[in-house]
């Protein structure tokens, strides 16, 4: 039993990693089985033997990253590789407010902090149409923000934005380390060139 372990521990190193790249739709879920019956993985990718390098919550959007290969998900789930998300909040954010996030905020039991932070001017032109699209109110701006951590803990982008005034309506994941969404569209998938 030993030496298949320690066989099955070597091939695993020495094995080169498979990645798919996935754009998740709204509402679904990021593992491949459901009790509720609720869309996830296994609705979109029908590739057996591969497994979500981390997880992106049910109500959010965009980028997951999948392999076969255990140290190469241990790998991207670790803080060397950043998350950046394309945010958008509710009310004019402010360079205070994103200084805040920068500098750390409490969040639940420990300090969250974003490595970096940025407002833009308006939507990004890539971004689909969302199905249902976010609840609007006419007397309420928004604003769109991009927003990179490392930490990756559950909930964290909103927790944060929460915490300064920024209630999220819309949140996308749109790179992780150099992997990004590549124009794919919400439920597409496709098979990427891994670069550590």
């Amino acid at each position: 039993m030993d030496f298949l372990l320690q066989y099955n521990a070597k091939r695993q190193r020495h094995h080169m990693p498979q990645v798919i790249i996935f754009n998740k739709p709204f509402q679904v879920l990021s593992q491949f089985t459901d009790t509720e019956n609720r869309k996830n993985l296994a609705d979109y990718i029908t590739e057996a033997g591969y497994y979500a390098a981390g997880r992106l919550d049910f109500d959010s959007e965009g980028l997951m990253v999948l392999t076969d290969h255990g140290p190469t998900q241990h790998m991207i789930t670790g803080q060397q590789w950043h998350k950046t998300y394309l945010v958008q909040v509710e009310g004019r954010a402010n360079a205070q407010q994103l200084q805040q996030l920068r500098q750390g905020v409490q969040v639940k039991d420990y300090m969250a902090k974003a490595l970096n932070t940025e407002i833009l001017a308006k939507k990004p032109g890539w971004v689909w149409r969302r199905d249902p699209p976010i609840r609007e109110r006419k007397n309420i701006p928004t604003s769109w923000l991009y927003i990179t951590i490392n930490q990756g803990k559950n909930r964290q982008v909103r927790r944060m934005c929460a915490a300064v005034g920024l209630p999220v309506l819309r949140l996308i994941r749109s790179q992780i380390g150099a992997l990004t969404l590549e124009k794919l569209l919400p439920g597409e998938y496709k098979f990427v060139k891994f670069i550590k």
